[in-house]
């Protein structure tokens, strides 16, 4: 599971640019004076933390480098407990998310990038390029926003200070283990104040299940590879059950007499049923395909948008519980290729 993975954050990530990720160098030296008094606790903590690392046998010297710890990440604490809260409809998250400067940097990275994700990524993985890159625009804005958090100072903050520290516990010894396994050195590993790494803004555990080397040097780079960063990508949607050749979903147009009660993810019809409800294409389009099956979502209710939403839509919706993320993802991607 990726933490941070919430329709709300993602807002926060799109509106608040740079600071959404915390840019500050994760070791500064402005700590709260609290943070001392915590010190000797800290450093039991750290040191036990060390012990079982070497039980589990992660002894590579970047493990030992990055568990040189003396105090916890007060800036860490200090947006663990202070997470802004979003309440958007639909159509104010689209407005701010789907702009038109962000289709337009990503118009830009695909065609400088393209030939990358074609001939290098979807010939290994059928996913659509669409997804790959709606994502990418989201999690980091095509890799400009990526979060300057060390990553193992992060979680160990998180797993000392204790609201999920089980979760963040489990997250911290993944990625020592991707430490030990030298794909990435203790300085270069970087991400969000809650441990989402490099530009597709993996937890660690994704890491390690998805994260993929398509350059062939020998290491899983999703800070700076393109290729692995699309490829890890890709190697997530379809680990998450991306069919190929189908669409995530579509605008359509639905009479404001249907019931929101008929309508939501779970509700799976067939097309011709949702034809027999006055659901159309937009202009009154009849689909193409009656026999195929969807759930349409009308995030706002009636007069709002409105969307027809397939298998695939699933599959995004994987790498972040969100219906608006993954509406945003498929409708970011659409425009962008």
């Amino acid at each position: 599971m990726l933490v941070r993975r919430r329709f709300l954050h993602a807002a926060a990530a799109s509106l608040a640019g740079a600071g959404a990720f915390g840019l500050l160098p994760a070791r500064a030296a402005h700590r709260h004076p609290a943070a001392a008094r915590l010190a000797g606790d800290y450093a039991a903590f750290v040191a036990g933390i060390r012990r079982e690392a070497i039980r589990q046998g992660l002894t590579a010297d970047a493990v030992s480098h990055a568990l040189d710890l003396s105090a916890p990440n007060t800036q860490v604490i200090a947006r663990d407990r202070n997470q802004p809260e979003f309440h958007l409809t639909w159509a104010q998250y689209r407005s701010r998310v789907l702009t038109q400067r962000k289709i337009d940097d990503g118009r830009a990275a695909f065609a400088a990038r393209r030939a990358i994700l074609e001939q290098q990524v979807l010939t290994r993985y059928d996913v659509a390029a669409g997804a790959v890159m709606g994502i990418w625009g989201l999690e980091s804005a095509y890799g400009t926003i990526t979060g300057k958090f060390a990553v193992v100072d992060a979680l160990c903050t998180l797993a000392f200070e204790g609201r999920r520290a089980q979760f963040f516990h489990d997250e911290l010894f993944h990625a020592l283990t991707i430490l030990n396994a030298g794909d990435i050195t203790p300085e270069l590993m970087t991400g969000s104040y809650a441990g989402a790494m490099g530009q597709p803004q993996f937890m660690p555990s994704a890491y390690l299940k998805y994260a993929v080397d398509i350059d062939g040097d020998g290491r899983r780079d999703i800070w700076h590879s393109m290729p692995d960063i699309f490829g890890s990508i890709a190697s997530y949607l379809a680990g998450s059950g991306w069919v190929a050749g189908e669409t995530w979903g579509q605008e359509i147009s639905v009479p404001d007499s249907v019931a929101q009660s008929a309508l939501g993810r779970m509700q799976v019809r067939t097309l011709a049923q949702w034809m027999q409800m006055g659901i159309t294409q937009p202009g009154g389009v009849p689909f193409a395909r009656p026999e195929a099956t969807g759930a349409v979502l009308r995030p706002d209710g009636p007069g709002g948008d409105a969307f027809m939403v397939y298998r695939n839509f699933a599959a995004i919706r994987r790498y972040n519980p969100s219906d608006f993320y993954a509406l945003a993802v498929g409708l970011l991607g659409n425009e962008i290729t």
